[in-house]
């Protein structure tokens, strides 16, 4: 299990597009990817509990993953939020 802060540094923060995307990204990956907020645990790879999330731009959260490419997960989701990827 590996797990990392990340900062939402998208503008706009995850409003329907960035979070469809963000779900795509997680979706490719054999590991469990979960956002963890301070009151809220979601499965990444559903786009009804990331919606449910209303995240801005700069809040930070916990990405968590486990499975074979918990690393790679990480890393992907990582880079979306930081924009070096759209």
């Amino acid at each position: 299990m590996t797990k990392k802060d990340i900062i939402i540094k998208l503008s706009g923060g995850l409003d329907a597009r960035p979070v469809a995307m963000l779900v795509q990204v997680a979706s490719q990956f054999d590991s469990s990817v979960y956002i963890e907020t301070t009151d809220k645990r979601v499965n990444a790879k559903s786009i009804m509990g990331m919606m449910g999330l209303g995240m801005d731009e700069g809040e930070q959260f916990t990405v968590i993953t486990d499975g074979p490419d918990e690393a790679e997960a990480i890393s992907s989701i990582e880079k979306y939020l930081s924009g070096e990827t759209a």
